[in-house]
């Protein structure tokens, strides 16, 4: 088991009905998006870059976990 494989279990097995639902708040939302949307149109300075590659890596472990949270309800 990979290292975010145990981050992933941890997360879901909570409780895995707050993990599916869980969403982050609209600052959060709309901050991802307008760094998306800078990224389009021109370069983000390095720290810019950092959070918004921080934010997609957030965003996949959290797909991966509610995933997997689905998995833990279905059994």
């Amino acid at each position: 088991m990979k290292a975010y494989d145990e981050v992933i279990e941890f997360i879901a097995s909570r409780e895995p009905q707050a993990v599916i639902g869980f969403k982050p708040s609209s600052e959060a939302r709309q901050r991802a998006w307008d760094l998306i949307e800078r990224q389009k149109e021109q370069m983000l300075s390095p720290e810019d870059a950092t959070e918004l590659q921080h934010y997609l890596e957030l965003e996949h472990l959290m797909r991966l976990a509610k995933s997997r949270a689905r998995q833990l309800l279905a059994l």
